[in-house]
C-alpha cells in the first residue's frame, strides 16, 4: 500500500474551522504512536490498495503533489472497484482534497462519512478520517453531528486530546447545551501542557450567560492570573465584580488596568469613573473624565458635561461643578443646567455669576421656579442688594414649597436694609 504522504494532513486540511474561539494548536498527541490504545487492542493486519486502483491512486498523488488538485480529482473520480477497502480508501482521499476547499465541504463529507461506514480501513486511516469528518461537520455548524463524530473518533481510539474537547464544549455552546460546555472544557483544562485559553472562555461564557455571576467572576480570576498580559481579561474581570456587587475588587482590577494602557474604549474610562464615585472618590472619577475628554478619548456633549460636573459637585469643588454644568447648559440650552450652574455657583459666593445664571435658566422656562426665586434672593443678599433680595423673597413667598423658608428670611432681609439705611 501506498504510505498517505499528503503535503496536509486530514486533520491539518480543516484547522481553519470557522469558530466562536479561535482554532486551537494542533492536538497534542498520544504518548502512545499506535492509532488505538485501547485495552487489549492488537494491530490487525494492513490492508493494502488493489494493483488496478493503487496505479491510479499514485498517478493522482502525484498530480496532487504537483498542485493539479483537480486533475487529481478527476483521476480518483475515474476509479471504478468493487473492493470495500479500495472503494473506502479512493473516497478517503478524495474527501480529503474536497475538505481543503470549504466551498465543497458537503460533498466531502459525503465520501469521508461513506468511507468510515464499514470500518473496513485500517486503524489510523479510520481514526484520523473520523477526527476529520467531526472537524468538517464543526466547520459547517453542524455542531450536534460534530459532537457524535468526535465521541465516536474518542470510542474507537480511546485517546483523548484537549482540542478535541475544546471543539465539543463549543459545540455544546453553539446548540445552547451551556450547561454541558463545562465537563469537556474542564478535561481540556486538565490536558493542556501549556494553558490555553479557550476552553476557559467557553465556561466563562457558559456561566455569563447562565447569569452565574460568581462562577463568571472566579473563572475571570483565573483568565487574568493565567494570562496576565491580556487587557481584555483585566477589564471583563472589573465589568463581572460590578455584576456581583464588588466594587472595591472592580475599582482595584480596573486601576491595574488602567495604569498598564490597558484601558482604551470610552465605555472603559466611564466605567472607572463610575467605580471612583461609588466608592467614594468623586474626585477621581471627575478627573479621569476630564482627562479623557480634553484627549478626545471621550465625547464631548451635554451629558458628559454634567457626568464631570456632577462628579466635582461632590467632591466639593463648586466652582468647577458650576463651570462644566454651563458648558452643558450652552450644548442643550436646558433650563436645568442654568440652574444647577448658577445654584452652584451661589455656593461657591459667586453671586453675579449665580444671578446671571439663574436667569437664563428663568428665560428658558424652568419649572422649579420657586428655588430659582429663592436663589436669586439669596445671591442679591449676599451682594448686599437688599432691594432685589426682597423683590425676590416675595416672589418666592407665593411658592407654596417655597413659603416656609422665604418668610423665615423677611426679618432678616429687613434688619440688614435698615442697618444700612435702605427703605425696601
Amino acid at each position: 500500500m501506498m504510505k498517505n504522504t499528503f503535503k496536509m494532513s486530514a486533520l491539518a486540511l480543516v484547522m481553519g474551522v470557522t469558530a466562536t474561539v479561535s482554532a486551537p494548536a494542533m492536538a497534542q498527541q498520544s504518548k502512545s504512536n499506535a492509532p488505538v490504545v485501547c485495552p487489549g487492542y492488537e494491530k490487525g493486519k494492513t490492508k493494502l490498495v488493489g494493483e488496478r486502483a493503487g496505479k491510479k491512486v499514485q498517478k493522482a498523488f502525484e498530480a496532487y503533489n504537483e498542485d493539479r488538485v483537480q486533475e487529481a480529482l478527476d483521476i480518483l473520480y475515474d476509479i471504478e472497484t468493487s473492493d470495500d477497502f479500495d472503494k473506502a480508501y479512493v473516497g478517503r482521499f478524495i474527501g480529503n482534497l474536497l475538505a481543503a476547499d470549504e466551498k465543497k465541504s458537503d460533498e466531502a463529507l459525503r465520501y469521508l462519512t461513506d468511507a468510515v461506514k464499514n470500518k473496513v480501513l485500517n486503524d489510523s486511516e479510520h481514526a484520523n478520517t473520523l477526527k476529520l469528518v467531526a472537524n468538517l461537520n464543526l466547520r459547517e455548524e453542524n455542531y450536534k453531528e460534530a459532537i457524535n463524530w468526535y465521541q465516536e473518533w474518542m470510542d474507537f481510539t480511546c485517546k483523548e486530546d484537549p482540542d478535541t474537547y475544546v471543539r465539543m464544549a463549543q459545540a455544546f455552546f453553539e446548540t445552547k447545551e451551556l450547561d454541558k460546555v463545562i465537563e469537556p472544557a474542564n478535561r481540556a483544562i486538565e490536558l493542556y501542557e501549556k494553558p490555553n485559553k479557550n476552553p476557559y472562555v467557553l465556561k466563562l461564557q457558559s456561566y455569563y450567560q447562565r447569569k452565574m455571576y460568581p462562577e463568571t467572576v472566579e473563572i475571570a480570576e483565573t483568565l487574568v492570573n493565567t494570562f496576565p498580559e491580556n487587557p481584555n481579561w483585566w477589564t471583563q474581570l472589573g465589568v463581572f465584580y460590578m455584576l456581583v456587587e464588588n466594587y472595591d475588587d472592580a475599582l482595584s482590577t480596573m486601576e491595574i488596568a488602567y495604569n498598564a494602557g490597558y484601558l482604551d474604549k470610552e465605555s472603559q474610562f466611564k466605567n472607572l469613573a463610575q467605580l471612583y464615585s461609588t466608592n467614594g472618590i468623586p474626585y477621581k472619577a471627575a478627573k479621569t473624565l476630564e482627562k479623557h475628554l480634553e484627549s478626545g478619548e471621550i465625547k464631548e456633549d451635554a451629558s458628559m458635561m454634567r457626568n464631570i460636573a456632577n462628579s466635582f459637585h461632590q467632591a466639593k469643588n463648586y466652582d468647577i461643578a458650576a463651570n462644566y454644568y454651563g458648558k452643558a447648559a450652552q450644548m442643550s440650552s436646558d433650563p436645568q443646567d442654568f440652574q444647577k450652574q448658577g445654584t452652584l455657583l451661589l455656593v461657591a459666593e459667586d453671586y453675579k455669576g449665580a444671578v446671571k445664571a439663574l436667569n437664563n435658566a428663568l428665560d428658558r422656562g424652568a419649572e422649579e421656579e420657586g428655588k430659582i426665586y429663592f436663589s436669586l434672593m439669596e445671591a442679591y443678599f449676599y451682594q448686599e442688594n437688599f432691594k432685589q433680595a426682597w423683590k425676590y423673597n416675595q416672589m418666592a413667598k407665593k411658592e407654596s414649597s417655597m413659603r416656609r423658608n422665604a418668610v423665615a428670611w423677611e426679618p432678616y432681609i429687613k434688619e440688614k436694609a435698615k442697618n444700612r439705611g435702605i427703605d425696601i
